[in-house]
């Protein structure tokens, strides 16, 4: 009431002042006090509305931050690969000596790296935000499911690194066990790990090209020793069928060194094709893999993912001779190297499969990078070693992407 008083009465004045002929209000403008403070008092109110709808909410997203808008991001319109590392001192998120599935030679820090700034790293996306690891979440979610890694050592640390993450959240470690007893080594080609109290098993089969690999073919030349089966894909392949999730990668063997420089070579049916570029193979391969996925999986049952190639940080002398120089930071720019070509395939051959299959673009955001790899820091640290990444460190977040994924998709 005080507010609607003080503005009749500015209305007052103003008509007094602005009508010269009037000395005391007359029966006209008394007439008009009534249409006059109405109009003023809805002016009034729709200032208010219009501040409530605007200023507030700009408000909440200043003091609150940005991730309440992004996390309604659409998987489908938010590009994950497009972002940058930033510092975070949460992480690392285990301790790989208190896992009994991290590999000691992926356990940089158990073999004597005294740096610890590799693990404080988070990736962060442009558009949209990768929600921090909620293990109770994900144990939950992951209850009566299999989930199965196929691939190269790049998957089997992967499949490590999730196996690790998840045992931070189990009461009772002893719970959690190698279905078969085994041992990870790298030559085994199966491996299973159960989290009993949960009722899920999260499993690894290797596979390095996908496809078969075979012995010389008859009335092949001499340089021919093997060759790969484009056509075909690894024979071990119904034992993935029965999964909720596959998550396939594949890449890091598809170099000359470990193709033709060791005598295999890429058939076609009963067809050699001695003259066929790597990423020509490479390219059939992924179609043969998609074809068994469209024919073999159920899509209402099983999630497939594709994870892209995760690029090496080797130096190449004049001599071709190797070298591995891990830094302590990551790197400033990431140059784009002939495996992001691999990297394209992929994401081209998923995009043209009728399958919705869903590819995890992590070769860009695993370039920069170059501080995680394992180095000097194996169990042979004479041997050095600028492929594989220690544990914890990058294979934390290509899983904290892929649950991302999971549990959108699922919510």
């Amino acid at each position: 009431m005080h507010t609607f008083n003080r503005s009749a009465s500015l209305n007052r004045r103003v008509l007094s002042v602005g009508s010269p002929r009037l000395g005391r209000p007359t029966v006209v403008t008394r007439h008009l006090h009534v249409p006059i403070v109405l109009g003023f008092l809805f002016t009034f109110l729709l200032a208010i509305s219009a501040s409530y709808i605007f200023v507030v909410p700009s408000l909440k997203h200043t003091f609150i931050g940005d991730s309440i808008s992004q996390s309604n991001e659409s998987t489908s319109v938010c590009d994950v690969s497009d972002g940058s590392w930033v510092p975070d001192d949460s992480y690392p998120l285990y301790n790989a000596s208190e896992c009994p599935f991290a590999e000691q030679g992926f356990n940089c820090l158990g073999n004597g790296r005294t740096d610890e700034e590799y693990l404080k790293w988070r990736w962060k996306p442009k558009n949209c935000a990768v929600p921090k690891f909620d293990v109770h979440a994900v144990l939950e979610w992951l209850r009566n499911r299999r989930l199965v890694f196929v691939g190269d050592s790049m998957s089997r640390s992967q499949w490590e690194s999730l196996i690790c993450l998840l045992m931070t959240g189990v009461e009772d470690k002893k719970s959690v066990y190698e279905v078969n007893g085994s041992k990870i080594t790298k030559q085994i080609r199966f491996l299973g790990v159960r989290f009993s109290s949960f009722n899920f098993t999260i499993e690894f089969f290797r596979s390095v090209f996908l496809v078969q690999h075979g012995w010389m073919p008859r009335h092949a030349p001499k340089r021919v020793r093997s060759t790969l089966m484009l056509d075909k894909l690894d024979d071990i392949s119904s034992h993935w069928i029965d999964s909720d999730v596959l998550i396939f990668n594949t890449g890091q063997w598809w170099v000359p060194g470990k193709l033709f420089e060791t005598g295999c070579y890429f058939q076609v049916g009963s067809s050699l094709k001695l003259g066929m570029s790597i990423p020509g193979a490479f390219r059939v391969a992924l179609d043969t893999w998609a074809s068994w996925v469209e024919r073999a999986i159920d899509r209402k049952r099983t999630s497939v993912f594709f994870r892209t190639f995760e690029p090496s940080h080797w130096r190449i002398s004049d001599q071709r001779i190797r070298s591995c120089n891990v830094t302590r930071y990551p790197l400033l720019e990431a140059s784009r190297s002939d495996q992001h070509v691999l990297a394209d395939i992929a994401e081209e051959v998923v995009k043209n499969m009728s399958f919705p299959a869903t590819l995890l673009r992590i070769t860009s955001l695993s370039a920069f990078r170059i501080d995680a790899h394992v180095g000097n820091w194996s169990n042979n640290p004479s041997v050095p070693d600028c492929s594989h990444w220690c544990l914890p460190g990058l294979p934390d977040m290509w899983n904290e992407i892929l649950l991302y994924y999971l549990l959108t998709n699922h919510e």
